[in-house]
């Protein structure tokens, strides 16, 4: 996620949420690209290309959007891993993400030979996501402000989206 869209607050923190808080669709199969993605990351790197770009982003959606925050959380860049630790990501996602809700991709564009930036859209809101190519696989980049709310650690970052409005369990 490299910025925001105008959305309404709730629809842009369930935006930030997905990407910042896990980004991602309720089922795969696991014949599916994005499983291909994860799978050949098991057996020597990623094709640095869109389309392995494209496929490990919808695994990290799919993941995230399927309540698998661990298993998103895996595929964070090392800055986003070092912002939170996996067990404060889980708590953060269990309190307050929208998981079931699919987050589907729908373009991706190519930023240099180490990043891309893919779009997808969750219900009616579109945003963009920076993937980036570490240590031969595609990872997801958080945005500025996702590492910023994963600093505070779980429990302050639960009671400010709670504050905010944006804490989906706590019925915003």
């Amino acid at each position: 996620m490299t910025h925001i869209h105008p959305f309404r607050r709730i629809a842009a923190a369930a935006l930030i949420a997905v990407a910042a808080l896990g980004v991602t669709s309720a089922c795969t199969k696991d014949d599916a690209p994005a499983g291909n993605a994860a799978a050949a990351a098991g057996t020597g790197p990623e094709p640095k290309t869109i389309d392995g770009a494209k496929a490990a982003a919808q695994t990290v959606f799919d993941r995230f959007s399927g309540g698998d925050f661990a298993g998103a959380w895996d595929m964070y860049t090392t800055a986003g891993k070092a912002a939170i630790s996996q067990a404060d990501y889980v708590k953060l996602n269990q309190a307050c993400s929208r998981k079931g809700l699919a987050i589907q991709l729908s373009s991706a564009r190519m930023d240099g030979t180490d990043k891309a930036i893919v779009i997808a859209k969750q219900l009616v809101a579109t945003q963009s996501y920076t993937m980036v190519y570490e240590n031969n696989a595609w990872k997801l980049q958080p945005a500025p402000e996702g590492l910023a709310l994963y600093k505070l650690g779980a429990v302050k970052a639960i009671a400010a989206q709670k504050k905010a409005g944006t804490c989906a369990g706590s019925g915003a």
